[in-house]
């Protein structure tokens, strides 16, 4: 994980300064994920699990309308599972997983006035887990527990992964309000018999500001 943030701060910083725009972008996220094997798929009556984005962008033109986008944020995944039966009453299960990811977006802008712009991005990803937590809840009582990253066999989760993403938005003065839909590619399942796979789903729906104009 150094390795990879070096390399992405050793860049950013090789190009120069004043072809970059820098923004903080925040949010809200929906996400979830898809749970399968060769015998079923087990997350249909997964729900969304909102949660959220923080960090920070910085545009590279390429040419008058269309930039290089990368970002360095903080996000969540996971997924929610509500359920109400008459013997065991409310159930509530969610997993929160927090990560680290690089966007790698081609950013292109649309004229709509005087003052605005849409934009189209899309690009790959890559996201690193730091952590998580998956809580149980069942009629009125709660447990939580830490969830193991790694790669070993007695993990919950591998802490790598990629995917791609796309999103739209519209650009008035220096603030942005867009979303952006993010596809897991990469299996974060452990256990991997019969073909078992986890892939992240997440829908940002984000505000940013811009610092710095080009």
């Amino acid at each position: 994980m150094k390795k990879l943030l070096v390399a992405f701060i050793v860049t950013v910083m090789s190009i120069p300064s004043f072809a970059q725009t820098f923004s903080i972008r925040a949010g809200m996220n929906l996400s979830n994920m898809l749970m399968k094997d060769d015998d079923d798929t087990y997350s249909d009556e997964f729900q969304m699990n909102p949660g959220f984005h923080f960090g920070g962008t910085v545009e590279v033109p390429i040419n008058e309308a269309l930039f290089f986008e990368p970002g360095l944020l903080v996000s969540t995944t996971g997924f929610l599972i509500k359920e109400s039966d008459p013997t065991f009453g409310e159930m509530k299960i969610s997993t929160m997983i927090y990560n680290l990811n690089i966007p790698l977006n081609l950013k292109a802008y649309v004229n709509a006035g005087s003052s605005a712009r849409v934009y189209f991005s899309a690009g790959p990803y890559i996201g690193i887990a730091l952590s998580g937590k998956s809580k149980s809840t069942f009629n009125g009582t709660t447990d939580t527990e830490d969830l193991e990253i790694g790669s070993a066999d007695t993990d919950d989760i591998k802490a790598f992964d990629f995917g791609l993403q796309a999103g739209a938005g519209i650009e008035i003065s220096s603030f942005q309000i867009g979303v952006t839909y993010g596809l897991g590619l990469a299996n974060i399942s452990t256990f991997t018999d019969n073909g078992s796979k986890i892939l992240n789903r997440v829908l940002g729906i984000s505000v940013g500001y811009k610092l710095g104009g080009e």
